[in-house]
């Protein structure tokens, strides 16, 4: 996974004469300590970015576009980032419960230490993601199109992957109990051995 493209040095960016706007374009800086609860934006634009300590709780930015940004410590529970195209992007330590990235395009994108329960991942796009000791309980990533992605110690307890191919995932070091997924789907993805007695349920088989 390629890692964000961030200047050496970050100016402090200034956002508060900004975020009035139906369209916003943010570049080249960190922004620190602020909240954008609530805000809604019909476009917004943000490229070589540095977040840390930034609240999007409830925040509404459908189809923004995420370049070479980092999330340290941020807040996006019940955000909606619908349809966002997010390429270079790290979330570092954030709260994303109930985000939506529903139909999003993610490339190159890595979840670290991510608390997501309820966030809502359906028809994603993702090629080059990783989830890494993330909390996802009850995360809906159905219908979603899956190509070098990665689930590392995470809790997908009573997630949801029907309609997703997860050939090539390796789930063994997971909590994956009560997954919704179809069998077909599950054609190639990698389980522990009581990993795999647990799915059998899937299959009616009966293990005496």
């Amino acid at each position: 996974i390629s890692h964000p493209k961030l200047p050496k040095e970050l100016i402090q960016l200034e956002v508060s004469d900004k975020i009035t706007s139906d369209e916003f374009y943010l570049s080249s800086g960190i922004i620190s300590d602020f909240s954008f609860d609530n805000q809604t934006a019909e476009r917004a634009v943000f490229d070589q970015v540095f977040f840390k300590n930034v609240s999007f709780q409830q925040a509404v930015f459908r189809r923004v576009e995420l370049t070479d940004v980092r999330f340290e410590n941020c807040d996006l529970s019940n955000a909606d980032f619908s349809e966002a195209v997010i390429h270079r992007a790290e979330f570092i330590k954030c709260k994303i419960m109930g985000l939506n990235l529903s139909a999003a395009t993610l490339r190159n994108v890595f979840f670290d230490k991510c608390s997501g329960d309820y966030a809502f991942f359906r028809f994603l796009d993702c090629k080059q993601v990783r989830f890494s000791e993330c909390e996802l309980r009850y995360a809906d990533f159905q219908e979603s199109a899956f190509s070098k992605v990665d689930f590392y110690s995470s809790d997908l307890l009573l997630s949801q992957m029907s309609g997703t191919k997860l050939e090539g995932i390796d789930f063994s070091n997971c909590e994956i109990e009560g997954m919704g997924v179809r069998v077909e789907d599950l054609c190639g993805a990698m389980v522990s051995p009581i990993q795999a007695v647990s799915l059998s349920k899937l299959m009616g088989l009966i293990i005496t």
